[in-house]
């Protein structure tokens, strides 16, 4: 992605993750953010010893460069389009209709720069009767069908793992559709607006849903720790009270575990997937009874040399200890000047000839101005001293 220019103008998580994977493989990203406070996703969460920074920010916003300015100034405007000029791709987050109150729609955009991207993420889309509505990554997981399915037989329906979760899977569509966008740039295109819906995004991770109940009317419930397609397919205790994943999805894996828990009667009784079906309550108290006997590593143990596809459910502080995520650099620990050490996740996916970087944590707010307004636009440090005097930037 080196030479591609990116102008992060969102806020919190979905087009700002975008922005970052792009900023890991080389693209230049400058972190566009009002004079005001910034990005209100530098408050969110755990808060640093930076004051102007929480551990989320510094692990999302990494690899950017910030810069403040008031979009809705009149000069804020003529400043932005100009960088727009210089750029490959804006990503936005604000409701629909916004940038165009502003004067800044992408009609606006791409009259400066024919071969902009704007990468836009909402919580309804650009269009339908719901596309003014704001939308958060929680009500995307209820709209989108997820958290319908979250939650234990009978029981409310509850977070489905990360509340930010259809945050960072918009982010990662969005990316793919700038690579979609810049390969038809490349080829001598047009740019082009991706108009990206939070909903959308977890909808489209539904496996069979959709097809099932448009072909039987059947509307899956809440399955808990296991599924209604697979036995035993869920999650079991251990004895030292940890927590382990089973996936037996076909028979041969089902074989595989009754050598592990040493119990090939239980290939005649339950070998086949039907059986296993008809009898799940059976067959998953079996395979607790097995487990709860032993501690987690133990079974994992044996679930491995038996090729029995399980997984330890870890915690964070298992991952921290897992060899697994050290051999693969999932966990990387850059030094930030005023905090020191900084844990925060490696990137992404993994290119063997050109690989992501993490250079940089979230920016100071503001970091950039100088040389973004002095070095790339050519401003006098009058000429910034009275934009930030003006509240400008």
């Amino acid at each position: 992605m080196d030479g591609v220019r990116v102008l992060d103008i969102a806020t919190f998580i979905a087009a700002p993750h975008c922005a970052t994977i792009l900023g890991e493989f080389g693209a230049e990203v400058i972190k566009v953010e009002h004079p005001n406070g910034g990005d209100p996703w530098r408050r969110y969460g755990t808060p640093s010893k930076r004051a102007d920074s929480s551990l989320a920010w510094l692990t999302e916003a990494r690899n950017k460069q910030s810069i403040s300015l008031d979009l809705r100034s009149a000069k804020g405007k003529e400043l932005f389009l100009r960088l727009v000029g210089m750029a490959d791709v804006v990503c936005e987050n604000f409701r629909p209709g916004t940038l165009e109150k502003w004067g800044l729609g992408y009609d606006v955009l791409s009259e400066i720069n024919p071969r902009l991207i704007l990468m836009r993420v909402s919580g309804y889309g650009q269009t339908g009767p719901y596309r003014d509505r704001p939308g958060f990554a929680r009500i995307a997981h209820g709209v989108g069908g997820l958290t319908h399915l979250a939650g234990m037989p009978g029981g409310p329906p509850v977070t489905p793992g990360s509340t930010s979760l259809g945050d960072y899977m918009t982010g990662m569509y969005g990316a793919i559709a700038v690579l979609m966008a810049l390969r038809e740039v490349e080829a001598g295109g047009l740019g082009q607006e991706i108009d990206m819906a939070l909903y959308e995004s977890v909808y489209r991770v539904l496996d069979e849903l959709v097809p099932a109940y448009a072909a039987t009317g059947k509307v899956r419930e809440r399955e808990g720790m296991g599924t209604l397609n697979a036995c035993p397919h869920g999650h079991f205790e251990c004895g030292d009270g940890k927590w382990i994943a089973v996936a037996c999805t076909n028979d041969k894996m089902f074989e595989r575990l009754s050598h592990a828990m040493d119990r090939l009667d239980l290939i005649a009784l339950y070998g086949k997937v039907a059986d296993r079906l008809a009898g799940r309550d059976a067959v998953d108290a079996l395979v607790s009874e097995w487990t709860v006997s032993m501690s987690r590593e133990d079974v994992l143990a044996l679930c491995v040399a038996s090729e029995v596809p399980a997984g330890a459910i870890n915690s964070v502080e298992d991952i921290f200890n897992d060899p697994q995520f050290a051999a693969r650099e999932n966990l990387v620990t850059l030094d930030e000047p005023e905090l020191g050490p900084v844990t925060v996740p490696g990137v992404m996916p993994k290119l063997s000839r050109t690989p992501g970087e993490l250079k940089s944590l979230g920016p100071a707010f503001g970091g950039a101005n100088d040389k973004i307004y002095g070095g790339l636009l050519g401003l006098t440090p009058d000429d910034i001293a009275a934009l930030k005097k003006d509240g400008v930037i």
